[in-house]
């Protein structure tokens, strides 16, 4: 990722694969930050597809091979602090391939724009483009029917992890109970896995964390001061759903949602309190915080234990709230 012009100059760094140069100049490997192999054995079928052609953003579709019957669809949107991370990271791949022959869902794996050179709100409005492709999918009079053969638009849900997750957060409040406006399509739930929200006054859990955590106060910092729009702080309504600019969400209807934290990742004490909030003001919330577990444990390591429970308690939460 060298640039002979820039490496004199002080630069941030995140993850091996972005630099942020003091005199503004960016620089992005195209290798992922987990070099992983791709385990593609073809009991999955994939494809890309451009969901926004003017900003040419993809999306990458997964069903089971085998699948004969119409299938619930499950948006996964990925993490990287709104500043890293692709549909195409392998780590990434290898996780929708579980996802798909686990839930027996048809997976939805949209990209958006990163910062800093998109700063929020792209990357929100990027993921209400890419579920909106859906609906013009479900509407179609020439449809896609790799997707529709096999999809159940009225049996929708959205999971996002990490940015992916506040990403879900903002759609949810933004689609609103019931997805209206989405007709067709009916979102019947949204995962939050380890959602990355913040503020300007600073949990316990991102006060105390480790140095040495996986997602360490330092690079959060840089996340957030990389990606909320210049001259904000981290109670942008987009940051911090509670913060002292932010639409009060007690008087909002959510679909059902489920919430899931590892009891070491720093981000635990905001995903714990927003669940709390949620399920105080009458919504139906399902908190889950996997005992010791570092935020990304379940793409980290997808065949561990604890990535296994998961898998289940999603596809209990599917069959809870399906059709």
């Amino acid at each position: 990722m060298s640039n002979t012009a820039e490496t004199t100059l002080p630069y941030e760094e995140c993850r091996g694969v972005l630099r942020v140069y003091s005199d503004g100049s960016i620089v992005r490997s195209p290798k992922p930050s987990f070099d992983v192999p791709v385990h593609d054995d073809g009991s999955v079928a994939w494809k890309d597809v451009v969901f926004d052609h003017t900003n040419q953003l993809h999306l990458r579709l997964y069903k089971p091979a085998a699948a004969k019957s119409k299938l619930p669809i499950f948006y996964y949107i990925h993490g990287g602090g709104f500043c890293i991370g692709s549909r195409a990271w392998p780590n990434c791949q290898n996780y929708c391939f579980q996802l798909a022959l686990s839930l027996q869902a048809v997976i939805v794996s949209p990209d958006y724009r990163l910062a800093p050179e998109h700063r929020l709100p792209a990357a929100i409005d990027d993921g209400f483009t890419a579920v909106k492709w859906l609906q013009a999918q479900a509407v179609s009079e020439e449809p896609d029917t790799w997707l529709t053969d096999v999809a159940d638009f009225g049996n929708v849900f959205i999971s996002g992890d990490s940015a992916g997750g506040n990403i879900a957060h903002n759609l949810a409040v933004q689609i609103g109970a019931g997805s209206p406006e989405l007709a067709p399509v009916r979102v019947k739930g949204y995962v939050f896995l380890a959602p990355f929200f913040g503020g300007t006054i600073l949990s316990n859990s991102e006060a105390e964390g480790p140095k040495e955590a996986f997602l360490n106060w330092e690079l959060i910092d840089r996340f957030w001061r990389l990606s909320i729009p210049i001259g904000e702080n981290t109670d942008h309504p987009l940051v911090n759903p509670f913060g002292p600019y932010s639409r009060s969400l007690e008087e909002v209807p959510f679909d059902p949602i489920l919430v899931v934290v590892g009891g070491s990742d720093l981000l635990k004490d905001r995903a714990e309190d927003y669940a709390k909030r949620l399920k105080g003001w009458g919504n139906k919330i399902e908190y889950v915080e996997f005992e010791g577990k570092q935020h990304g444990f379940f793409t980290i390591d997808p065949n561990s234990e604890a990535a296994k429970e998961l898998m289940l308690i999603v596809k209990r939460f599917i069959t809870e709230n399906s059709s």
